[in-house]
């Protein structure tokens, strides 16, 4: 397979084209300048974020990996405004982030359902607060439920649905405010790959029929490349911008296009970026090996 550079990839599609000349030419909704994250920590500063900019378009979908270490979940939750910047500003829609707000909706990788609450009001919780009638919340409730497609689950409570049900019980809680983007923190990550896949699906779905950006946290290869539209790869120690990456991959997204070679060629470019040739094999001869003895074989402790 020939190699692809891929941030300037000329043999793009039409339809790649047309998506990406569209793109440019949207809104900027999220604008990420300089943004730093310095924590404090018993052997002194460390430091998890540094320099970060770039900017989301409106209605853009983009992926977030980097390996581990590099700051990704530190990067939403300071998005999110559930942690404050140590230097640089976060823009959304031209308004400083400085805490959390109805502006963003957050899922994250664990299921953060009320457990007392049924399906209904857990979607409804969030409405309420804003002060929302019952009458109303639970109209538009019913309608993120429905997109979700868990109307018959409405009365069920958390603990008798799957995790990928309780996940679109979050997805539809997240969008019933309203927000102008929808940050998620790694939320496929304890489904089985069965289960993921269907999620991937639904959540493009719901994408796509919904005036919604999504910045979407991810340890996955396929995952970033089969959902995004652009993918933002971090560097680790501390975490850095390594590349913005624009998705060469034709959409509507189906599972067949994992095996082409311009997805075969993005997956390629991520891999190189995430594990540099020769990168942890210092580390790797480092580990203490497990040997096996035979009974009665003395064993000497290997130091």
């Amino acid at each position: 397979m020939t190699k692809l550079d891929l941030p300037n990839y000329k043999d793009q599609s039409p339809e790649v084209k047309a998506r990406f000349d569209d793109l440019k030419q949207r809104d900027v909704i999220l604008d990420v300048k300089h943004l730093g994250k310095i924590f404090d920590s018993a052997k002194g500063p460390v430091t998890a974020l540094e320099d970060i900019n770039f900017q989301v378009h409106r209605r853009e979908f983009v992926t977030v990996i980097g390996p581990s270490g590099c700051g990704k979940s530190t990067l939403i939750r300071t998005l999110a405004g559930l942690e404050s910047a140590t230097s640089g500003e976060v823009l959304l829609e031209g308004a400083a982030v400085s805490g959390p707000g109805p502006d963003r909706g957050m899922v994250f990788q664990g299921y953060t359902l009320f457990p007392w609450l049924t399906v209904k009001k857990n979607v409804m919780f969030g409405l309420r607060n804003q002060g929302v009638s019952a009458v109303e919340a639970e109209s538009e409730a019913l309608e993120w439920i429905n997109l979700v497609g868990l109307e018959k689950f409405a009365e069920v409570y958390p603990d008798q649905l799957s995790g990928g049900m309780k996940q679109r019980v979050a997805i539809a809680r997240a969008l019933a405010a309203k927000p102008r983007i929808l940050l998620m923190d790694e939320p496929f990550g304890a489904l089985d790959a069965q289960t993921r896949s269907k999620m991937q699906a639904y959540l493009l779905e719901i994408w796509r029929h919904i005036d919604i950006t999504i910045l979407f946290i991810t340890h996955d290869l396929d995952e970033a490349i089969y959902l995004a539209d652009r993918i933002l790869v971090l560097d680790a120690h501390p975490g850095r911008v390594s590349e913005l990456i624009e998705v060469p991959v034709s959409r509507p997204r189906a599972p067949e296009q994992l095996l082409r070679p311009e997805f075969l060629a993005a997956r390629q470019r991520l891999d190189e970026l995430i594990h540099p040739p020769g990168q942890g094999d210092e580390e790797v001869g480092k580990l203490n090996m497990l040997r096996f003895a035979n009974v009665g074989e003395e064993v000497q402790p290997q130091n």
